[in-house]
């Protein structure tokens, strides 16, 4: 982004943890339900047993808020649409 003159607003997710609505709107933006942007390797995801509930979005959305390590990352936000930024070159269509 900063090599297309775009200085990204990083938001530290460990710290400032997304809400479960966060992660319902990133769903929206991406065009993805949340089991399509978790690390199912993981050990947060393993140890949780979230793969029991990978076809129950809110409860899905609800494991992202308490293991927020399982998201996929990094995810690019632009107006009201968002990519997953691996590979880098997906971001490429969202500037």
């Amino acid at each position: 982004m900063r090599d297309n003159g775009i200085e990204p607003k990083i938001i530290e997710y460990l710290k400032e943890i997304p809400t479960k609505e966060d992660f319902q709107r990133l769903a929206k933006m991406l065009g993805k339900k949340p089991a399509e942007f978790i690390r199912k390797g993981e050990l947060l995801f393993k140890e949780n047993n979230v793969k029991e509930i990978m076809n129950d979005d809110s409860a899905m959305f609800e494991a992202m808020n308490r293991f927020p390590k399982i998201m996929e990352r990094p995810i690019v936000v632009k107006g009201n649409k968002a990519v997953l930024g691996r590979p880098p070159e997906s971001v490429l269509g969202l500037l």
